[in-house]
Formats: C-alpha cells, structure tokens, sequence
C-alpha cells in the first residue's frame, strides 16, 4: 500500500516541560508511516515512528545518509546543523572506518579517565553550590557548567575560548528563522577554530582527547584534516549541550516524583538502572534530526517509499512504541530488561560519545543525590520556565532548596 495522501504539518514546536508531544503520539498510534512536511527545507519527507521501523531504516543499507549531501532536506532548523563531511552524515564503510578510529579514543581506560575528571568537577561544583547556600538555580550551578567543563578538558580547549564556542553551538542550535545568518557565521567561525586547534595537536599531541584522535591508527588509517576538524566540532557541541539539559531533565524528572526519589536515595546502587528507564522515558528533543534517503523502494509497515524519498525517523516515538516497551508512557525505575532505548541512536550512527554522556550523568546525579538528601524544588513545578526555542527540551533554570 502507498500512504501520503495525508501530510502532516509539523512545526513540532511542542514545549510543556517534559511532556510528550501529542502531535507525535497521534503519529505512532494513528500513521506510523506518515508524509511530513517540517518548518525548513524543501519538500516533503516521511516520518518513520515504529521501533521496528527505525531499527530497520537506521541500520538497512537501503537508508543512506550521506545522500542527503547538498540537498536541502526537509529539517528543523533554519540551517543544517550537521557537516557535510561529519560522520554523521557517512554510510559504511566509510563511516565504519571512522568510527573505528574515533572509538579507540573511547577506550575504557579512557573514559574511566573522564570519569575520574568528572567526578573531580563534579564535586567542585556541589562544594560551590554548599557555599552558596539553600536555594541555588541547578542549571547555573551543576548542569550547565559541568558538561562543558568536562568536555573541554579532555579535548583541552583552553578556558578564554570555552564561552565563545558554548555560544555557537547554542546559535546552531536555535530553531528561528531569523537566526539563519548568525547560525552561518557560527558555523564557519567554530569550524576555523578547529581547524587551527587540531592542526597545532596534530603537530604538538598531548594527552588529551582531540590528540588521541589525531594519531589513532587501524592499520594505516588515520583521520585526515577535514574529518579531524569536523570530529572535534561534533564532540564538542554533542558534549556538552545535550548533557547539560539530560541533567536538569533527570534532576526534574526525579524531584517532581517523590516515589521514585525516595526509592534511589535508599537503593543508590539502582542508579544505572533507572538513568537508562529514564533516558527512554523523557523526550529530550524536538522532532527529528538528520534524515536519510531510500535508495531504492523500500516496504515499511505496508507503506511504500520510493527510491530518492527522504525519511526522518524518531527516535522518541520508538522509546514509547507499546509494541516494544509494556506501559510505554510509564516512568518505572524498575523496568527489567538490557538498555534498548534509542536515546543516543542506533546502528552505524549510535552516539561514539554515549560512554562519556552516560558516566557524566550517573556522575551528577549520583553526587547530587548523595551530597543533598533533602534537595527539593524550590518553587512549584508549574512555575518552572522551559526552553521553547532550541530543539533541545529542558529547563532554563531549575530551583532548588535544601
């Protein structure tokens, strides 16, 4: 069967704090194969919502990134966000090579590395926030500066230059369409930065991370300029912008729901378990990221999509299919099972950096939770103020008192 004769008009600006945007709901329940028609690009593309139906377009050679190179695709963002010579935009073997290279950067001994780093700013932080004292904004005292913190660290970004790089990462990110200049500007100025930083560590290596990238070795393979300059650019903004709202969302999540706290506050060692039900649970985005092209005809769900159609898939909606997850729309710390959220991805394009992500998250809130046994909201949860213009979902401040 061919569906599309409905499109669906999707700003998917959906922003009442963590709730789940209605407009993809009715998408799962009512066409899980759907014609979109998204704020920017040309043209329409197809929504894929079904786990199953993402797993198979993010991991079938049929589905192709980087087809979508030079295209001005259907998104939600007035300029693309991604590079045209990002990973992100790769197909194997070419995307499998590098992610090899990037993945021994990932090494365990690496990321307990990062870890032992973490742990060390986090515990800064929660000293500063004891300072100053009942009530403190967690935004401004934990989740906004440890992930950056951290990130530029292990890639050794020096301190003058980190609030210059947040702000264009942020500028990347916004999702109106008087923002496309700036977003341009930002693009181009970030990526002359990185240039110039990993040519200096290309010549001069250190021990840190952008330098662990510019001498891995698969044989004799290694990353060249361009793809070593994109790669920083992607590990910084994925790094630390997305961490940042995870924690204020996690923080949120768990101190609006007195059951759930008050069961990790007395089962700690349950922590790991509960960040991944909640990392499935709460929708940390808007909409839909970088899509693919079908190369050729491709059968999903009994819908057809042609060859040269461009398919978005969500990842949200997959972490809230009832045929994957018993009570989808249901926060259950004790959920049982391995990870299988699509939180950081899936296939050839699941988050290189999730390793990081996750061990800087159960970091935070482990601390946070043990430092702080009577941390609360301090001001009730409807008057909490939400981003409702990047395509990250989050709260722009979260007060607390202890």
């Amino acid at each position: 069967m061919e569906s599309g004769a409905n499109v669906w008009n999707c700003p998917f600006d959906y922003a009442e704090a963590l709730e789940f945007d209605p407009t993809l709901k009715r998408l799962l329940t009512e066409e899980p194969v759907a014609r979109i028609r998204l704020p920017y690009g040309e043209g329409e593309a197809w929504l894929v919502t079904r786990y199953e139906d993402v797993r198979t377009v993010t991991t079938d050679r049929r589905f192709s990134r980087s087809a979508i190179i030079g295209r001005d695709f259907p998104r939600m963002t007035p300029e693309p966000i991604v590079q045209d010579e990002a990973i992100n935009v790769m197909d194997p073997p070419a995307s499998s090579r590098l992610r090899s290279l990037v993945s021994k950067a990932f090494a365990p001994r690496q990321v307990e590395r990062m870890r032992a780093r973490t742990r060390h700013v986090v515990d800064e932080l929660l000293d500063r926030m004891a300072k100053h004292g009942s009530p403190a904004d967690l935004m401004e005292s934990l989740a906004s500066p440890l992930p950056l913190t951290t990130i530029c660290e292990v890639l050794d970004i020096p301190e003058a230059d980190r609030g210059q790089l947040r702000a264009h990462a942020r500028t990347m990110m916004n999702v109106s369409l008087d923002n496309r200049d700036k977003a341009v500007r930002a693009k181009a100025e970030m990526r002359g930065y990185f240039e110039t930083l990993t040519a200096k560590r290309r010549q001069h290596p250190g021990d840190d991370l952008i330098s662990a990238l510019a001498t891995a070795r698969d044989g004799d393979e290694i990353l060249g300029d361009q793809e070593l300059t994109v790669m920083a650019m992607v590990l910084l903004i994925t790094g630390q912008d997305t961490t940042t709202y995870e924690i204020g969302n996690l923080a949120y999540t768990l101190l609006t729901r007195p059951e759930e706290l008050a069961m990790l506050r007395s089962r700690p060692e349950m922590l790991p378990q509960a960040m991944e039900e909640m990392l499935r649970f709460i929708p940390f985005r808007k909409g839909v990221g970088i899509p693919r092209v079908a190369t050729e005809d491709v059968e999903l769900s009994g819908v057809t999509i042609r060859a040269g159609d461009i398919v978005h898939v969500s990842y949200l909606t997959a972490n809230r299919d009832p045929r994957k997850f018993d009570r989808p729309d249901e926060l259950d710390l004790e959920r049982d099972g391995k990870p299988s959220h699509m939180t950081f991805g899936w296939g050839g394009h699941h988050c290189l950096g999730a390793p990081l992500a996750f061990t800087e998250l159960e970091v935070a809130l482990g601390s946070l939770l043990d430092r702080f046994p009577e941390l609360r909201l301090a001001k009730p949860a409807e008057e909490v103020r939400w981003n409702t213009t990047s395509i990250w979902r989050y709260p722009l401040e979260l007060p607390v008192a202890w």
